[in-house]
């Protein structure tokens, strides 16, 4: 089971977009740990809209040619490893971080 509900996702969110409260201040509201979570879901969000919280159930494979194109961008460009995965659509950019580790 998911840590993290898509309802409560889309609610933080809401609550975000609305303006009155920052990351930092979420983050300690709710009892998320790190505040680059939510960070992560507001982007997601922004990109595919409220599909981009919901949990894959399907593991995606990614061919190697992929991999090795997603490490080079990473290398040559100066895109954060959470930009670069809301670039390639992948589902979270912890994939990303161990692809280039």
């Amino acid at each position: 089971m998911a840590k993290y509900s898509v309802e409560f996702k889309l609610k933080i969110v809401q609550e975000y977009l609305k303006g009155d409260i920052g990351y930092h201040a979420l983050a300690h509201k709710y009892g998320i740990p790190d505040k680059k979570r939510i960070q992560f879901w507001v982007a997601k969000y922004r990109v595919i809209g409220e599909k981009g919280l919901q949990r894959s159930r399907k593991n995606e494979t990614y061919s190697f040619q992929f991999k090795l194109h997603a490490v080079e961008l990473y290398l040559s460009t100066e895109m954060s490893y959470q930009d670069l995965a809301l670039q390639l659509k992948l589902k979270s950019d912890g994939i990303l971080v161990n692809w280039v580790r």
